[in-house]
């Protein structure tokens, strides 16, 4: 892929990855959509590209929560040394990371290879992006319902939602097992993540926030295995420019974070929702009359 390209499949994919519209679904759509026939998505070289990216996204959420993941990294280390748990938010939210990171560590370590077949059908892409909003707008829909009073339904436990502190491991398991979804192209990561923890009666803010923080090192999990592809005979001419990739990716990313952390405060996800219908049913009908 040209410079060009490269820089705007960056960009594409620093706001995406956050909004929950699915940054790999976008980066596997988009260059068919527009023409790019010179990109072959198939290569062994485009997943390594685009989680260099994702490192730049991750880089972006590391320095923007920096001091939540100060204090989450000094609680886990003083639990892990005292070998008992003090109650302490933090040194529970450390432990929900850890169990949330399980699942989607698992499914993509044994998995990987079916996965990254995916990348090379931008119409298997769509119709995941499709899903991706009927999941969002579900996800808002039994939301509201679990609010009206006297309705709450199976999943709700308080009318207003709760703070991480309530979140259980089995409840962070789940969190992570929706996690796993996002190894589809066209599965947004912060959008099943977000509604997991809606279903678990999270308020939208503590449900972003976690989804953000889990964020981090599924994709840190994903840079050990594919990055030092980049570094091969194959990948080493792309390095350069995958570098400079996940530098615009990660600028964008943090403005993104900041944005949707506002948002989240009284925002829903139905208009992203809508949006991924949208783009997914267009993506398909035009890449079936190409």
């Amino acid at each position: 892929m040209s410079v060009v390209q490269a820089l705007w499949l960056a960009v594409l994919q620093g706001f995406s990855e956050l909004f929950p519209v699915s940054s790999l679904g976008h980066s596997v759509i988009v260059p068919s959509l527009v023409g790019w026939s010179n990109i072959n998505q198939a290569s062994p070289t485009f997943l390594p590209f685009l989680v260099m990216l994702h490192l730049g996204t991750a880089a972006a959420l590391l320095i923007f929560f920096w001091r939540d993941w100060s204090a989450i990294i000094t609680a886990f280390v003083r639990s892990a040394v005292a070998g008992r748990l003090t109650g302490d938010a933090n040194e529970h939210l450390a432990w929900m990371l850890v169990f949330g990171t399980i699942p989607a560590a698992l499914v993509g370590f044994f998995l990987q290879k079916p996965l990254q077949r995916l990348f090379a059908s931008p119409k298997t892409a769509a119709a995941f992006l499709i899903v991706n909003g009927g999941v969002l707008l579900l996800g808002e829909f039994i939301r509201r319902r679990g609010e009206r009073p006297g309705n709450r339904g199976v999943f709700f436990s308080s009318e207003h939602g709760k703070d991480l502190d309530s979140l259980t491991w089995r409840g962070a398991l789940a969190v992570g097992a929706a996690q796993s979804l996002a190894l589809i192209p066209g599965m947004s990561r912060s959008g099943v993540t977000i509604v997991a923890g809606l279903l678990l009666d999270l308020k939208h803010e503590p449900a972003a926030r976690f989804s953000f923080l889990l964020t981090t090192p599924i994709i840190a999990g994903a840079g050990l295995l594919e990055v030092p592809v980049l570094f091969g005979a194959a990948g080493r001419p792309m390095l350069g420019v995958a570098f400079a990739g996940a530098v615009v990716a990660g600028i964008v990313a943090y403005l993104s974070v900041k944005f949707l952390m506002r948002y989240f405060e009284f925002g829903r996800l139905d208009p992203f929702g809508c949006y991924c219908l949208a783009l997914g049913a267009a993506s398909l009908v035009v890449l079936a009359v190409r």
